[in-house]
């Protein structure tokens, strides 16, 4: 009742308002709903290590001072087959799309740790940056601490950019040293400009080079060091509109405005994103009430923690055939949430899988739910949990 009505609320804006609507966009298991969370400070989006754990958008709400950044969270761009093989619905395909309509600026997050898929966008992701040109586009490489090699990131930063980065040309000008002797790995150099107030997170995000060039590195350990080798960025041509014959033959986008680093799970350089994304509001009226987080009732929180848990602790295919069913509600004596959910299996088989040796598997699943469901909610929460085959 309390959501709906701050919801429903006329929003408290201050008088100079300002908003900026993000899409953050990428493949499954990308980190979409990890990064959502840290920018918003508290879990309210689900997080697993399995594919396609958001189902459909939501909208975090983060609200500082006179400025409200409405973050769209949106499932990993897919394939209509893709969609199929795990049995997702409809808005898994459209979702992304809609939530690209609304955005004044989109996110698309890439994995670093996945040498399967990091060398280049897929072609979901540059279908949509193509149908929405004029939308600004940022490049975060998230899970970057999982990199022992720093030189990984160089080659990345080319690749996924075409090599150009706010419409100017990026080019390697000199080796890397390297002391032949030592069998620690060399730094990563990059060169970049950044405002005044960002110096000391230079080499997270790369900016584009305008009064100065400035050389940083990232060796193994994440430290800094001055560097005489560098990304240089000379002058080229705006970006054209691009095609679907232009498309095949790409592997990355040419019209990023900025690219960040960062290691979303651990915060790791979020607060630099953030401060960026503040900076990019422009005026405009707020849409949420100051105390929402957001858009997703309750509930739906609910539904998305569970599901998380389910998802950790089934193999395979199985838990995405899972249905749950609310079947309480209700507010405790003592100001606690007492929920009972009833979990549908279509095989006994998936059933056994699901309560574990013992109740060992169903139990670890309503003691972690529970416990995020009460950092979410910031009350006591009583959490139960029941396994049927689907009649």
């Amino acid at each position: 009742e309390e959501q709906d009505r701050l919801l429903q609320n006329q929003p408290d804006q201050p008088q100079n308002p300002k908003v900026l609507r993000i899409a953050i966009i990428g493949a499954p298991n990308a980190g979409k709903s990890t990064l959502s969370n840290q920018l918003l400070g508290r879990k309210v989006f689900p997080v697993s290590r399995k594919v396609h754990t958001t189902r459909c958008k939501a909208w975090g709400v983060v609200t500082y001072e006179d400025t409200q950044l409405i973050i769209l969270d949106t499932p990993g761009l897919t394939s209509p087959f893709k969609a199929k093989r795990h049995k997702l619905d409809e808005a898994m395909l459209t979702d992304p799309w809609d939530s690209m309509k609304h955005a004044d600026l989109v996110l698309v997050l890439v994995d670093v740790s996945d040498h399967w898929t990091r060398n280049c966008l897929s072609k979901e992701v540059l279908k949509c940056l193509s149908e929405f040109p004029e939308i600004p586009s940022v490049l975060v490489l998230n899970k970057v601490d999982l990199l022992k090699n720093k030189f990984i990131l160089l080659e990345l930063v080319t690749e996924l950019t075409e090599g150009i980065v706010n419409g100017r040309k990026l080019e390697v000008t000199s080796a890397f040293e390297h002391n032949s002797s030592s069998s620690a790995k060399p730094p990563l150099r990059i060169t970049q400009a950044s405002p005044p107030e960002n110096r000391a997170r230079e080499p997270h995000c790369l900016q584009e080079t305008r009064q100065a060039q400035e050389g940083c590195s990232l060796d193994n350990s994440g430290d800094m060091r001055a560097s005489k080798s560098s990304l240089v960025t000379e002058a080229a041509r705006g970006p054209n509109r691009y095609g679907p014959r232009d498309l095949k033959n790409m592997k990355g986008w040419p019209c990023f405005q900025e690219i960040f680093m960062l290691a979303a799970l651990h915060g790791e350089e979020v607060d630099t994103l953030k401060r960026y994304l503040l900076m990019q509001a422009k005026p405009g009226p707020w849409e949420f009430h100051s105390e929402v987080l957001t858009s997703q009732s309750p509930q739906e929180i609910c539904d998305n923690i569970i599901r998380e848990k389910i998802l950790e602790y089934l193999p395979l295919e199985v838990p995405y055939g899972v249905t749950q069913v609310t079947e309480m509600w209700e507010e405790g004596p003592s100001g606690e949430l007492l929920i009972v959910q009833r979990l549908l299996v279509p095989r006994k088989s998936h059933m056994m899988m699901l309560i574990g040796r013992g109740g060992k598997v169903i139990s670890r699943i309503a003691q972690e739910a529970g416990q995020d469901l009460m950092n979410a909610f910031l009350c006591d929460v009583r959490l139960k949990l029941k396994v049927d085959v689907k009649s």
